[in-house]
């Protein structure tokens, strides 16, 4: 079994960590924070390409790589991901190749490159050591693990670490289980919607799983729990429409609106949180709301997108409010919106024509049932088994309680 290789090598051969101790509970320090306190000692000597963004920071919002300079650790070379190093690029955009104006090292555009493309990347920076830091919110179709993984991919034969940093939306598993069929960029393996992992803790799973080669370090975050959401860190938006730590919390489920005609609040203060049409009414928070969800009301509004779906147009919809993040089941509330708009709204409701909504759900078979008029838990309910064998198959590469 491939696990039992991965586990053999030493991987996983530290105890899980997190726990604390009694008293006084220990401030939580992400890798990059704990490299940094000791002057990037880890990384002198070699030479570093980071793959980062926006997100790598220190608790006093020094970048990762500026860090680095000023620490005589200069990196040989940055790699942006979907948005770009400096985190300028809307959705499905980057920066392209440049020199960095502030610190004259040379970015290089990693996004949808297929891992030759990388390393070709990584052989003409001339890097021995590539580091990973940026920060993720949870969700299968969130590029940056993927741009993880077609590193880690890449890097065959360099070192690889990953500076882990904590799960904004916790460490809880849920959701649909990708079939490779449907394969994409925003799902290149077979893991579930919500996959409650951090970053290094999924390249821990990637390595066991899927056989890649890549020469594996992952510096722990201290003091992270798996369920605790209130980390204390400064939230820098990981994308442009990824504002607050509350858009996260809703974004595995309302994503999926990208699969239909509705906006997903895309050009609004509030993306992903509000999602709506023009012709959709009060009708639709009154359904949501006669359902009980646990975590979540649902607030009747209207908006008029600056951007992306219906762009200037008055548009009817919702607004969620996570009452209790700890209860809220981003998935299950997601699933709950699209079977109450096709029904109330058949005149509005659709789903794209490319049937996105297959890639974003990790198969045909959300839209094949909810187009059969399938109740709410018979959905839901129809991917039990393979989430709890994708529980059951990432509990080695667990390092946190």
């Amino acid at each position: 079994m491939r696990r039992r290789s991965f586990l053999a090598a030493g991987a996983l051969s530290v105890p899980l960590i997190g726990a604390g101790t009694a008293g006084a509970t220990p401030k939580l320090a992400t890798a990059a924070e704990q490299l940094a306190q000791d002057g990037w000692r880890k990384l002198k000597g070699r030479k570093v390409g980071v793959l980062t963004n926006p997100t790598g920071i220190l608790k006093d919002q020094t970048h990762v790589v500026d860090s680095m300079v000023a620490h005589d650790a200069k990196p040989a070379a940055v790699f942006g991901p979907e948005h770009g190093f400096r985190g300028t690029a809307q959705a499905g955009g980057s920066e392209g190749d440049y020199a960095d104006p502030r610190t004259g090292i040379p970015v290089y555009d990693t996004y949808q490159a297929s891992p030759a493309k990388i390393k070709q990347m990584f052989t003409k920076a001339g890097v021995d050591t590539v580091v990973f830091d940026i920060a993720d919110v949870g969700a299968r179709f969130y590029t940056y693990i993927w741009s993880l993984y077609q590193a880690m991919e890449a890097a065959e034969g360099l070192d690889f670490m990953v500076l882990d940093r904590p799960n904004p939306i916790g460490g809880s598993a849920n959701g649909p289980q990708l079939d490779p069929a449907h394969a994409t960029f925003v799902g290149l393996k077979p893991i579930v919607q919500q996959h409650g992992m951090t970053v290094g803790e999924l390249a821990r799973f990637f390595v066991g799983e899927f056989d890649l080669k890549t020469k594996l370090e992952v510096v722990n975050v201290r003091h992270w729990r798996r369920n605790q959401l209130d980390t204390g860190l400064p939230w820098v938006p990981p994308s442009p429409n990824m504002p607050t730590q509350d858009t996260a919390l809703v974004y595995p489920g309302t994503c999926l609106f990208e699969g239909t005609v509705l906006s997903e609040g895309r050009g609004t203060t509030r993306p992903f949180e509000t999602v709506g049409a023009p012709g959709i009414d009060w009708r639709w928070a009154e359904a949501l709301n006669a359902l009980s969800l646990q975590g979540v009301r649902f607030r009747e509004t209207y908006f008029s997108p600056t951007f992306n779906k219906f762009q200037g147009k008055s548009c009817g919809g919702v607004t969620l409010h996570v009452t209790d993040p700890r209860r809220f089941d981003a998935i299950r509330a997601a699933v709950a919106m699209l079977i109450t708009a096709k029904s109330l709204y058949p005149g509005v409701f659709a789903w794209r024509p490319d049937n996105w909504i297959d890639k974003l759900s990790g198969s045909d078979r959300l839209r094949r049932m909810i187009d059969a008029q399938a109740p709410l838990d018979e959905v839901t309910g129809a991917w039990h088994q393979e989430l709890q064998q994708f529980r059951r198959t990432r509990l080695p590469y667990l390092r946190y309680r």
